[in-house]
């Protein structure tokens, strides 16, 4: 029988779980939203005064809105790559679905806002403790502070290794350069790793 496949043949998509992470209203389900190429699963709920006190709104005061869940969405990379979506929940009192949604992801972006930007310290250090690759995007706001991507790495104290990425999440194109962007880090992540584990060549 012959091996090869025939030309209507298709190879199997490879299916990619990635997390979209970060403080409160600093754009995870517009990301989602944005690049989604199905209509995407929000999971979000009108702020009440139920918040007031729990929920911290400085700097983003016009928000309205808040993810209680996750958001979930999907985008084709190219042909055979399908990226997988799940936006986590910024407040501190849904923690605990973190390590649901991280279990079998292949990395995380970690969104940033320059006005608020200590706001991302804990979505870094969970992924740190977990040892799962990420980056940081910076949302640019146009209200935001001008940092530069050295700048905000600096800030945050970020290894060298770590991409930062400026992005605008409301355009799509922006939102697809930084899933690329993690997709090329992860990789290079692990060709590093074999390559620094292989054994050494006899000349």
């Amino acid at each position: 029988m012959d091996s090869k496949r025939s030309e209507g043949d298709a190879e199997a998509p490879i299916p990619v779980k990635i997390l979209i992470a970060g403080g409160f209203g600093v754009g995870k389900t517009t990301l989602v939203g944005a690049v989604s190429e199905i209509r995407p699963l929000q999971t979000e709920e009108l702020l009440t005064d139920r918040g007031v006190g729990v929920d911290d709104t400085a700097g983003v005061e016009q928000k309205t809105t808040t993810t209680v869940a996750m958001d979930f969405g999907r985008i084709t990379i190219r042909d055979g790559l399908i990226l997988y979506l799940f936006g986590t929940p910024g407040q501190d009192r849904f923690w605990f679905m973190w390590d649901e949604l991280a279990t079998g992801a292949l990395g995380a972006v970690v969104l940033a806002d320059t006005r608020r930007l200590a706001d991302c310290f804990p979505a870094i250090d969970y992924f740190e403790r977990r040892g799962l690759p990420f980056l940081v995007g910076v949302n640019v706001f146009s209200d935001g502070f001008d940092y530069s991507g050295d700048e905000v790495r600096e800030a945050l104290d970020l290894d060298p290794v770590v991409p930062v990425v400026l992005c605008d999440v409301r355009r799509r194109e922006s939102g697809k350069n930084v899933l690329v962007a993690l997709v090329r880090h992860v990789i290079g992540l692990r060709v590093d790793t074999q390559e620094a584990g292989a054994p050494a060549r006899r000349t």
